[in-house]
């Protein structure tokens, strides 16, 4: 054990005079464990909500969209067939009402989808709650068009399999009477829960053939493509951009969900900063701690110095001494933190009505880089705190201090 570090142990540890100073140290030690543990519990949660919304509208949408400006859009297999792509899907989406008798009616999202090839660009199918997808086809001459409906969606209009729908779509065409909306009576075939509000309760899904009809589209007007890894996105949208050019509108969900993660990273940045500012509070007591110490110390300081301790030596006592206060401070905080973390994560004990929030619950994920930077910055703040008074300390001069006790 270094010289120095033996004098501040045993400053921190021995029965002082004091007790007051004693006191601020407790509290500069407390006060850092607390704005530590807050750090890590703000950011899991606001990673933790980052990435429950990130999982659900990826589950819920592709990876990549590629649409075309003019003319037919080439819905072939093989001309998505790309390294990256493991699953290629036409679609058509457009906007309608559906009604349901006497008076229920909602405005929808309609998405024309290949039952076959759908579940392989997002997880419809793993999230059918009843009915089938496949039953959107496989229709005989007598039954009515099918439609596959969000859960929370039927819900509102009070139906479920079997019930009969009508949709309105805004196309209108042209009849004996005169122009009219296009409308057809849909049969309830599916209905299906991403758990995400926003698409269980505005989406229904209905065949391409159908969606053209309803929508006045000659066909498909986009492919939708699901990557191996969803962070290559943004590369392999540029990248078919530039392969298809101007005639294509390639888009990827970063780009689509762009103001809601803008909007989590600038929440995750504010209170961070606020939050700081508490293990700032409790660098602060950690300075009036030393600076009482040295106040309190400066006859031992003197004796040290006359027995040959160099003012460096001075210093890096009380440099280690904050340091101890800052170290014990921030591993408490951050192991507190992780725990907190972990029980709220896996009980789920902060509930969110999901018709407001998207989401059910509040979900805590902790990120190792996250928690080295909470920990490497208290510690430098705690750092920053001792250099004051151990700068003093050991500016003491032995005489003046002898003379004066």
């Amino acid at each position: 054990m270094s010289f120095p570090w033996f004098i501040a142990r045993r400053y921190l540890t021995a029965r002082r005079r004091q007790a007051f100073i004693s006191l601020i140290s407790a509290v500069s030690i407390a006060g850092v464990g607390v704005g530590v543990m807050a750090l890590v519990i703000a950011l899991g949660l606001m990673t933790g909500v980052q990435t429950e919304m990130r999982d659900r509208i990826v589950g819920a949408t592709a990876h990549v969209y590629v649409s075309q400006v003019t003319g037919q859009l080439d819905i072939a297999a093989a001309r998505w067939t790309r390294p990256e792509v493991i699953g290629a899907s036409p679609a058509i989406i457009g906007f309608g009402v559906l009604t349901m008798p006497p008076s229920v009616s909602q405005g929808v999202t309609l998405k024309g989808i290949d039952p076959e090839r759908e579940p392989s660009v997002t997880d419809i199918g793993s999230a059918m709650v009843s009915g089938s997808l496949k039953a959107l086809t496989n229709r005989t001459v007598e039954q009515k068009d099918g439609v596959v409906l969000g859960e929370a969606l039927a819900r509102t209009l009070r139906v479920g399999v079997g019930d009969t729908v009508t949709a309105v779509t805004p196309e209108f065409e042209r009849t004996l009477g005169g122009l009219k909306p296009r409308f057809r009576a849909l049969e309830v075939v599916g209905i299906f829960s991403l758990n995400f509000h926003e698409v269980d309760s505005t989406h229904a899904l209905v065949s391409l053939q159908t969606a053209a009809d309803l929508l006045n589209r000659e066909g498909p007007d986009m492919m939708q493509l699901r990557l191996a890894n969803m962070d290559d996105a943004i590369a392999v949208r540029e990248s078919l951009q530039q392969e298809l050019g101007a005639g294509f509108l390639v888009q990827d969900w970063t780009q689509l969900n762009q103001p809601l993660y803008s909007a989590l990273w600038l929440e995750k940045v504010a209170i961070s900063l606020t939050i700081g500012l508490i293990v700032m509070v409790a660098a602060l007591n950690i300075v009036a701690s030393l600076v009482l110490l040295v106040m309190e110390k400066s006859r031992d300081i003197a004796i040290l110095r006359t027995m040959g301790a160099s003012a460096g030596v001075i210093r890096r006592i009380f440099i280690y001494q904050g340091l101890a206060i800052g170290l014990v401070g921030t591993i408490t905080g951050t192991v507190l933190g992780l725990i907190a973390c972990a029980i709220l994560n896996r009980y789920e004990l902060i509930r969110l009505p999901s018709d407001v929030y998207q989401i059910t619950h509040l979900p805590f994920l902790v990120e190792t880089t996250d928690v080295v930077i909470v920990v490497l910055s208290a510690i430098g703040v705690c750092l920053l705190a001792t250099l004051y008074p151990s700068r003093q300390a050991g500016r003491i001069d032995p005489a003046e201090a002898l003379r004066n006790q």
